[in-house]
């Protein structure tokens, strides 16, 4: 396997093992995706979705579908009517902290079988891809998926 076969693979174990954690609270990737996105302040929807990699329609399905659990909600910008905010209800946020207080304790387990000198280089590897990544908040430096 070459390095670009090894980084597909890595993908599929990471999405494996979230998807598994989201499934346990009854979510979707993508839905508990947008919950830790919103978790701590509102988010513009145009902002939202380019960091999501999604287009503008497909996030405001996926809104759509998490607003009917009661887990979203959108609101007009108070600086500019036509900007929609997204945010967590209360019920949306406290899930939010669980699934990514989950994903933060049981994501690191696909390293589990590296030595600790290992683990500790995958963790400044992994640190140094997110925070050299696109998907940081444009008011934060806080990576917005667990």
């Amino acid at each position: 396997m070459d390095y670009g076969d090894k980084l597909f693979w890595l993908s599929v174990v990471i999405q494996r093992k979230y998807a598994q954690i989201c499934a346990e609270f009854d979510l979707t990737p993508s839905q508990a995706t947008l919950l830790c996105a919103v978790r701590n302040e509102p988010r513009q929807m145009a902002d939202l979705a380019a960091s999501l990699g999604m287009t503008k329609n497909a996030l405001s399905q996926l809104v759509d579908r998490t607003a009917r659990r009661e887990l979203v909600g959108r609101a007009s910008s108070a600086q500019d009517r036509r900007v929609v905010m997204l945010s967590a209800t209360p019920t949306g946020k406290v899930l939010a902290e669980a699934v990514y207080a989950e994903v933060a304790k049981r994501l690191p387990e696909i390293a589990r079988n590296l030595d600790a000198d290992d683990q500790r280089d995958f963790e400044r590897v992994a640190t140094a891809i997110v925070d050299t990544s696109d998907l940081s908040s444009p008011t934060s430096n806080q990576p917005i998926t667990p």
